[in-house]
């Protein structure tokens, strides 16, 4: 608990007041006796959250003018599933979650392994095999199965009390991540790289000796570059499919590649580029919404983004997440309880990864991989698993009287 760092009979002015109360906004005590929809509410991160959304609705309009394969209805039911799922798991008490590691494990495995089902797997774009198709229903399970891993690896790491000093436990903790892992890869590297990235830092955060985290960077680094090599040799086993090795090679060499990942990063940076300053203004998308740019609602929905409201409002939407994700981070630094602390970690680097990654390709620093930028690509399978993070940072600050 949030303990006052004033004593007894010492007097405090308006600027004291504020600051005690931001403080201790992370406790209990700070909300008690306060009444309202809004109690159990973390405004200081679903602001940022709604605003985003509501820039989502607005892209997506724009591209369902232009683009005859995009529904504005379907957008926003996404969205309002996803409400749906972040209040559910708002009320729910995620600490139910911290001694379930072994269930937590099977349900990710099992999330990740659908899509490799003989008859339930389907392709996406580019030959990807990542959807399942059940009925009526297509979606993707890794969605859902990246919040899976981040209550896997809060759980597993969490009974370590933030100190892992058994190199056993250390390997034990990067089993449990590697399993799912490679399932996930065998279907979709983008959701792999985005896996690992979350389950990493949250091992790194529980405590992990920092010449171990050196050590196993550096192992997977040498086994990275093992792959890609292996994988442009005749002869050799390639472990990456055709379509994965031609996308690092665009990020490798983006003006030397005469693919249609080549030119998809091209239309992406002219489209960017044309926005200049303010942008061309809502609709105006020359560029992304005219044919010239691909997946223009999914994979670069940044460009589509940045070529109608510009530099400026490429700024507010960037700042906007990091709003968003520096809320997360600073309510893990405010709770007590160690399963708290790592699963806050584990959504804000959920979110970190994404924005990093969707936009660094739009722009040319960074693989394309076709991860989705959260709240903004078209999708219902992504929209519902983001806001459902959203629905767990929140489940924090709602139960976090009892945290402590």
């Amino acid at each position: 608990m949030a303990h006052d760092i004033t004593g007894p009979g010492t007097s405090r002015g308006p600027l004291s007041s504020l600051a005690q109360h931001v403080a201790g906004s992370g406790s209990g005590s700070s909300h008690v006796g306060r009444k309202g929809p809004l109690q159990g509410v973390y405004l200081t991160q679903l602001i940022p959250t709604l605003l985003i959304l509501i820039l989502s609705v607005i892209t997506m309009l724009s591209c369902a003018l232009a683009l005859g394969t995009v529904s504005l209805f379907s957008h926003v039911a996404g969205m309002g599933l996803g409400i749906v799922a972040a209040v559910v798991i708002w009320r729910y008490d995620y600490r139910n979650l911290a001694n379930l590691t072994t269930a937590l494990f099977v349900v990710s495995c099992v999330l990740l392994a659908l899509p490799l089902v003989p008859g339930l797997g389907v392709e996406g774009g580019l030959g990807g095999l990542g959807w399942v198709h059940i009925g009526p229903l297509r979606f993707q399970p890794s969605e859902p199965g990246k919040l899976a891993i981040i209550a896997l690896m809060a759980s597993a790491c969490a009974q370590y009390n933030g100190k892992i000093d058994s190199f056993r436990d250390y390997a034990r903790l990067c089993g449990t991540l590697l399993i799912p892992l490679l399932l996930i890869l065998v279907t979709d590297l983008g959701t792999g790289l985005m896996i690992f990235f979350t389950g990493a830092t949250i091992i790194i955060c529980s405590g992990a000796p920092r010449g171990w985290i050196l050590a196993t960077i550096a192992l997977i680094v040498g086994v990275a570059a093992l792959v890609i090599i292996t994988s442009q040799i005749e002869g050799l086993p390639h472990i990456l499919q055709e379509y994965q090795l031609a996308r690092l090679t665009v990020f490798l060499d983006p003006e030397g590649t005469a693919t249609e990942d080549g030119y998809n990063l091209q239309q992406a940076m002219i489209a960017i580029g044309s926005g200049g300053l303010l942008g061309k203004g809502f609709g105006n998308a020359s560029q992304a919404l005219s044919g010239f740019l691909p997946a223009a609602q999914t994979d670069f929905i940044f460009a589509t983004y940045a070529e109608q409201f510009g530099f400026v409002g490429s700024v507010v939407l960037l700042a906007l997440f990091a709003w968003m994700i520096l809320a997360t981070v600073l309510l893990a630094m405010k709770v007590e309880s160690t399963f708290s602390k790592l699963i806050l970690v584990g959504c804000a680097a959920l979110w970190t990864f994404q924005v990093l990654e969707s936009v660094g390709m739009c722009i040319g620093i960074m693989p394309i991989t076709g991860i989705p930028l959260p709240f903004m690509t078209y999708g219902s399978s992504s929209m519902v698993t983001q806001l459902a993070a959203v629905g767990v940072v929140q489940s924090v600050w709602h139960h976090r009287q009892k945290v402590a």
